[in-house]
């Protein structure tokens, strides 16, 4: 697994990346962005994303089946 965080500082994109095992450290940085936007620093958007490389498939459903049949239900 790896991590990014995303963030807007002044208006301007930021990213940083984590190594796999430093989901600690990726947090902590997300607490100190947090915390300097609740102190009024123009800081905005912060965002933790998370990337398994591992992963062999594409992430959703490109096709289905004939015996696919999913319906919205209501309750």
């Amino acid at each position: 697994m790896s991590y990014k965080v995303y963030w807007f500082e002044n208006d301007e994109a930021h990213a940083q990346s984590f190594l796999s095992g430093e989901i600690d450290l990726s947090l902590k940085f997300c607490e100190g962005l947090r915390a300097r936007q609740y102190s009024g620093e123009d800081v905005s958007f912060v965002s933790l994303c998370s990337e398994d490389p591992n992963n062999a498939t594409k992430m959703g459903v490109d096709k289905t089946g004939p015996d696919y049949n999913w319906k919205k239900r209501r309750s």
